[in-house]
């Protein structure tokens, strides 16, 4: 069982009204994997967490698309002073140790290099890199960067 099954489970157990038991599952998330993918966080179907989610830090209401890939090390979080966080589209590749802090929206069929800073919303179908994270390319054709 990998952690997006876990973390599909405690979201059902939520969505029914079951208490106290998402928030147990959650923690043994934290616990046997490594990483933090809470039940009121919104990912879609057939996201990846790379390398059993070892390192992942996911924001409670954060919202992540269809289809992603999130590899290991890789923080989708908040501010301390901004109540928006994260918003990513369908496709997305996340690159090891990126890191998508804020009010950010990303687009769908973008890839964010590896230890990339996005501090900045990225349109549909762009390439970026950097710290802070800068668009390189556009109009990309995703399959040929994962």
């Amino acid at each position: 069982m990998n952690v997006y099954n876990w973390y599909l489970f405690s979201r059902r157990l939520a969505i029914i009204k079951i208490p106290l038991l998402p928030n147990l599952v959650t923690y043994l998330i934290r616990f046997i994997f490594g990483c933090y993918v809470p039940y009121t966080a919104d990912i879609g179907k057939g996201t990846k967490l790379g390398y059993g989610g070892l390192g992942i830090v996911i924001h409670r209401r954060a919202t992540i698309g269809k289809d992603c890939t999130i590899n290991s090390g890789v923080t989708i979080g908040g501010t301390t002073k901004k109540y928006e966080v994260p918003i990513l589209g369908d496709n997305v590749y996340v690159g090891t140790g990126a890191k998508v802090i804020g009010n950010v929206k990303i687009g769908s069929n973008v890839v964010i290099g590896a230890n990339a800073v996005v501090l900045n919303d990225i349109p549909d179908n762009c390439l970026a890199v950097g710290v802070p994270a800068k668009i390189v390319k556009e109009n990309i054709e995703i399959s040929k960067y994962i």
